[in-house]
């Protein structure tokens, strides 16, 4: 029963704000002056619609940034021009979560070494335990696709 009194007299107190403000925001639109008179409009004055009057500010000239920059730029997660420890380290959690297998955000050495071991198995076709740069290549990341449509 308390609810609906406290609802009511909450409705009560809300509906009145708001017809104060509403009256009070009509009294100000009462004094506000009163518009220029038509007599003195004079159409030449309005700005022309033909775009090739319209100056605008120069886009800025593109830049091509070196591939330094641009990886720099993916690190510096703020822009401001520097990369704090947590900024370089936010790229690697992904990384670190798939080597982390029984999940306790802690990396032991066994499964670091799983999946470096079976890299290492992989890239070594003749099993003679060295790699050949041939062979060191296979370990290189695949090659990232880029989407045919950026739309």
């Amino acid at each position: 029963m308390n609810r609906f009194l406290l609802g009511g007299l909450a409705a009560l107190v809300m509906a009145g704000v708001g017809l104060f403000w509403w009256q009070g925001r009509a009294e100000v639109e009462k004094a506000a002056p009163p518009p220029e008179a038509m007599a003195s409009f004079d159409p030449e004055e309005l700005p022309s619609a033909d775009p090739g009057e319209i100056m605008g500010p120069e886009p800025p000239a593109a830049t091509k940034l070196t591939r330094e920059q641009r990886r720099f730029g993916r690190y510096d997660r703020n822009s401001d021009g520097r990369i704090s420890r947590n900024e370089m380290l936010s790229t690697r959690t992904a990384a670190f979560r798939k080597l982390d297998k029984d999940g306790n955000n802690l990396l032991s050495f066994e499964e670091w070494a799983v999946t470096t071991v079976d890299k290492f198995d992989h890239a070594d076709v003749n099993r003679d335990d060295e790699l050949t740069p041939e062979e060191f290549a296979r370990t290189a990341p695949p090659p990232r696709r880029k989407p045919k449509c950026g739309c």
